[in-house]
């Protein structure tokens, strides 16, 4: 048996997965010359991970965007030795990746206690510098959300991810009959009677040519790369984005979704990922699965079906293909209940693949142990 419950992004209004803030470390403090003292440094930056917040929250709380640490204490008689300035600390939400402006990453932070230091505060003063402080670091830096979730569900628009991601997890997802109704990620959990948790993400709809910025674009597909697995979301009797556009059967949202992928960043394809086939409700449903089972088992036959420029490089492959229908609930228990499988089957592979090359790094560190040396010629026996 499963249970549900609701986990989902706070709704601060508009979504904000990246900021740009201004960092300044502390100034040291002053030496005291006729004495030698020291003076104290000046106080760090750091960007910490921390529960329950969101980088909309920092933006409202915020909205200079300037974090500046405390300057170092002056030397004086009565303490020689400055007592450093207090750093200062921006909390943000896990899953952050922080870059300077050269786009050079800087820490990222995946749990809650994660932290990187973004200015360093300046040296006190001391006999070494003339009893003079440096000042602390400046720069601009970058914080770029990157949700971390087990499952990302992908798809092109109106191919039923918020209703799906709503049957298999309680969350409430904004629901319609018209596409794009998901602007800003939705995180649900699936929760199993033994307690285990399942974080699947509903990131908003793919159109072709997201992987060169349009619609959504890169502000979704950046999602992806943080997500264990994906789930590859198609309407069963295809989809047709506008009356100017091209209708797209099953099969060829399938491979258009795997191109997407593909040429925003290749190894997005190599996560293993589960084929959805919602909307198994509607009239000819059966059939046109049928069809699209056919068309995925000979998929270099159908080739010709895909924009020539839209073949992906290597047809896609799924570990599971699942018919379900996320608005009567037909074949969702079932697709819960993969969803866990194939992470399980994942985690095992890695800590088999870990268990592996701890063994080989072992073996390369301890020699063999040479045989017994022949008293004529100093060398070991032969067996």
């Amino acid at each position: 048996m499963v249970w549900l419950s609701r986990c989902c992004c706070r709704k601060y209004g508009n979504f904000v997965d990246h900021l740009r803030v201004f960092v300044k470390g502390g100034s040291g403090g002053m030496g005291l010359p006729r004495l030698g003292g020291q003076g104290g440094e000046g106080g760090d930056v750091w960007v910490v991970a921390s529960k329950d917040l969101s980088l909309k929250r920092i933006k409202d709380r915020y909205p200079e965007k300037r974090f500046v640490a405390e300057v170092g204490d002056n030397s004086v008689v009565r303490a020689l030795k400055g007592k450093k300035g207090s750093d200062r600390e921006i909390l943000a939400p896990p899953g952050i990746t922080v870059t300077n402006d050269n786009g050079k990453v800087l820490g990222v932070l995946n749990v809650v206690g994660d932290k990187v230091r973004v200015a360093r505060g300046g040296q006190g003063g001391s006999f070494h510098s003339s009893f003079h402080p440096s000042k602390g670091q400046v720069r601009h830096v970058r914080l770029d959300l990157k949700l971390i979730a087990d499952m990302g569900l992908v798809g092109f628009p109106n191919a039923g991810k918020s209703t799906l991601l709503s049957a298999i997890s309680h969350a409430t997802p904004e629901i319609a009959s018209y596409p794009f109704t998901t602007l800003k990620p939705e995180i649900g959990k699936v929760m199993y009677d033994d307690h285990k948790q399942v974080s699947v993400a509903d990131l908003p709809g793919l159109i072709e040519g997201a992987h060169m910025n349009r619609g959504m674009g890169h502000k979704f597909l950046k999602h992806v790369e943080r997500t264990k697995q994906l789930l590859l979301v198609v309407d069963v009797c295809g989809f047709q984005l506008a009356s100017k556009t091209p209708f797209r059967s099953a099969f060829q949202a399938v491979q258009l979704l795997a191109k997407e992928l593909e040429l925003y960043k290749e190894e997005l394809l190599s996560k293993p990922a589960i084929l959805v086939v919602n909307k198994m409700d509607l009239p000819e449903a059966g059939e046109k699965l049928d069809e699209l089972m056919h068309q995925l088992d000979n998929q270099e036959d159908f080739r010709h079906l895909i924009p020539e420029d839209m073949v992906p490089s290597h047809f896609p492959t799924f570990s599971h293909t699942v018919p379900v229908s996320a608005s009567s609930g037909l074949g969702v228990a079932h697709l819960q209940q993969l969803i866990r499988q194939s992470l399980e089957e994942q985690d095992a592979k890695a800590t088999e693949r870990q268990r592996h090359d701890k063994l080989r790094e072992l073996r390369k560190a301890v020699p063999l142990a040479p045989g017994p040396a022949s008293p004529k010629w100093g060398l070991p026996y032969q067996a």
